[in-house]
């Protein structure tokens, strides 16, 4: 009987939890009035309809183009886009997977794939060249564009960018749980506004930095129709380190920006990419974390100006 008791415990305690935690997808249309207002725009790049914003002096004939990391979208920007549109022509956008633009039909999130499509994308807004600029996940995009296509890409910004194998010495947990198969159903209906706010702080030097409002934004993009199995895909299809030879190749002017207290990609790959790439620039900013851009907009972007007169 006691037995029973307990069974019957735990499974009123496991309902209740998925009951407070169930979060079903939102279609992209729910999405659109919060957070894709103009400049937004839907383009299409080969039959996806992908969110795009293109900002500033529209004659400018190398525009900077931005790029998100995993799990973020192209909001992370606004304050590098705000500082930098009155002398630059802007354009960031929702990679495939994430943001408002959501999954694409292959399920294919590997970088090469990512690099295809930052080079259709290119193609679709008549773009011969640009400079390139990712954080993160972005930033590896960026330098593999950079390797695969040189004449397309006139100036590199990395910022806290993949590239080499390397051991982080703490994961953010909606990163862990994307990666166990056998939560999969969960991470499919359910979402913890507990968990997104521990993984947006787990990226930040300073987690007090971290608002509701940037929770919010981390969480609808999270709940965009399709974007959890797509992470899922994502994590699966990682093959960190593989393209790291090609780093070497790279010759274009490159400014490497860091967070000194990144927990996810450590700190002595700056160093590694600055070592490998002839015509670099590495800055590192001792007191913030994986998403600098995001944590100091200010300090960051001041050096991205320096960089690009």
């Amino acid at each position: 009987m006691a037995v029973l008791s307990l069974f019957i415990l735990l499974a009123g305690a496991l309902f209740l939890g998925l009951a407070i935690a169930w979060a079903p997808d939102k279609s992209v249309d729910d999405l659109k009035q919060k957070w894709a207002p103009a400049p937004s725009k839907f383009i299409d790049v080969h039959g996806l309809q992908v969110h795009v914003r293109d900002e500033g002096l529209a004659d400018d004939p190398v525009p900077v183009m931005l790029i998100h990391g995993t799990s973020s979208s192209l909001h992370t920007w606004e304050p590098w886009v705000k500082a930098l549109k009155a002398e630059r022509r802007v354009i960031t956008m929702d990679l495939p997977g994430f943001g408002l633009t959501g999954p694409n039909q292959e399920n294919d999130y590997s970088t090469t794939a990512y690099v295809r499509f930052i080079l259709d994308l290119m193609d679709s807004l008549h773009l011969s060249k640009v400079v390139l600029g990712g954080n993160s996940l972005g930033g590896e995009i960026a330098w593999e564009v950079a390797a695969a296509a040189p004449a397309r890409v006139d100036k590199l910004i990395l910022v806290d960018a993949a590239g080499y194998a390397f051991t982080p010495k703490s994961i953010p947990v909606g990163f862990q749980i994307a990666r166990m198969p056998m939560m999969s159903w969960v991470m499919d209906h359910c979402l913890p506004r507990s968990m997104v706010e521990s993984s947006v702080k787990n990226v930040y030097a300073r987690p007090e930095k971290v608002t509701p409002a940037l929770v919010d934004r981390y969480e609808a993009m999270m709940l965009r129709e399709g974007n959890r199995p797509a992470l899922r895909q994502r994590i699966s299809q990682l093959a960190i380190g593989d393209h790291a030879e090609l780093i070497k190749t790279i010759r274009v002017p490159t400014l490497i920006l860091w967070g000194g207290k990144d927990q996810l990609i450590p700190p002595e790959n700056a160093e590694w990419f600055q070592q490998d790439i002839a015509n670099s620039k590495l800055i590192m900013f001792d007191e913030l974390g994986h998403v600098p851009q995001e944590e100091n907009p200010v300090v960051t972007v001041a050096a991205v100006r320096i960089f690009l007169q």
